[in-house]
């Protein structure tokens, strides 16, 4: 079963805001370049293009790209290029979240579930699937053994 990442406006002006100083922080300079010099530099006007293009898809991978999936062993979790397999024999507990700043996150919402589990670098991660009260139901029919609080 898959669950897809909820997603709220905080994290789509959040994302906007980001593409808007990431297209200044890049674009800027081609613009300089381009009409107020008088031998422009192509291979940097190519090389800050490139990178414009290269972090928003990025970003906008990221973003776009975010599911939950269960398997029999573990639960699958992928933002853009960022995944990760939890064992659920290796889950200790799962409540809600609302501190998503901090730590291991694979998100897009402020209503978030963090799920701790062992083996891990910053001990749990944070994640927010559309449908919370299905998705812990699965979870712990799939994760019988850990502690649970209201989702």
């Amino acid at each position: 079963m898959t669950f897809r990442s909820k997603r709220d406006w905080t994290f789509i002006i959040l994302l906007v805001i980001a593409l808007i100083i990431i297209a200044v922080a890049t674009l800027w300079p081609v613009v300089y370049e381009l009409f107020f010099t008088k031998h422009p530099e192509y291979p940097a006007i190519w090389i800050m293009i490139a990178l414009f293009l290269v972090i928003t898809g990025m970003l906008l991978w990221i973003f776009v790209d975010i599911h939950y999936t269960f398997y029999d062993d573990y639960l699958y979790v992928k933002g853009g290029p960022f995944r990760s397999k939890i064992k659920y024999k290796d889950m200790t507990k799962v409540n809600k979240s609302s501190n998503i700043l901090v730590g291991y996150r694979i998100l897009s919402s402020k209503d978030a579930l963090e799920i701790h589990y062992k083996h891990s670098l910053m001990g749990s991660i944070i994640i927010s699937p559309d449908n919370q009260e299905q998705f812990v139901k699965v979870l712990i029919e799939k994760a019988a053994h850990i502690n649970h609080g209201k989702a």
